[in-house]
């Protein structure tokens, strides 16, 4: 069956976003817990939104925490301010020839909007479904997206950088495609979960996507 669309995930996958959480959640965190997260400790809290991390962590000053991880973020993002080399000609190319496409991310819809502004790729998605305090819903949101589309899941592609994409791909009954491009990507990982397929570089997913046009 053709494509018909593809979902994107956005940090490390769109561009090179995640020391841009990591630098945000490591200042806020400071401010309202006092003590320093090593990497490993703030990525293993991903999967509800930014907003979640504080209602756990800083209950009693979440909205705070949250307006400050905000503020540190975008700052942070300065040092990052273009995509992955490759990503707008592969956007280009999507639109050329018909093919819808979305973000579902795991951030909050702040943070989001921070990142897709500051990348110049705001204008790039009709739809873009973001994250939920409560814990994962990147299943939902790609289902969200696809009945959206009106089209069938079997034609829509998921791309992600983590191996929890490639699960959340296949409980939406999307086809699971993993970003292997960016240096924070484990494609050992990556490749053990058996995706559709791998790629180490955007032009290779641009090559996958044209072979599967007409197919």
């Amino acid at each position: 069956m053709a494509l018909r669309g593809v979902i994107f995930d956005l940090d490390g996958t769109l561009a090179d976003t995640l020391p841009v959480c990591i630098t945000g959640f490591r200042n806020a965190l400071e401010a309202y817990t006092g003590r320093i997260y090593a990497d490993a400790e703030i990525t293993a809290m991903f999967g509800p939104s930014e907003e979640g991390v504080f209602l756990r962590l800083t209950p009693q000053y979440a909205e705070e925490a949250s307006q400050r991880y905000w503020e540190e973020y975008e700052r942070a993002h300065e040092s990052v301010r273009a995509p992955f080399p490759g990503i707008f000609d592969a956007l280009a190319f999507l639109k050329e020839n018909g093919i819808h496409t979305a973000v579902v991310t795991g951030k909050g819809p702040h943070s989001a909007a921070i990142s897709l502004r500051m990348l110049g790729l705001a204008a790039q998605f009709d739809i873009v479904e973001a994250g939920s305090p409560h814990g994962v819903i990147k299943p939902q949101a790609m289902r969200e997206v696809v009945a959206r589309w009106q089209v069938p899941h079997a034609q829509v592609a998921y791309v992600g950088d983590a191996t929890a994409d490639v699960t959340s791909a296949r409980q939406a009954g999307v086809i699971p495609l993993a970003a292997a491009w960016a240096e924070t990507a484990d494609y050992a990982a990556l490749r053990a979960m058996e995706p559709e397929e791998t790629f180490r570089t955007v032009e290779e997913l641009v090559a996958w996507v044209n072979n599967r046009i007409h197919t």
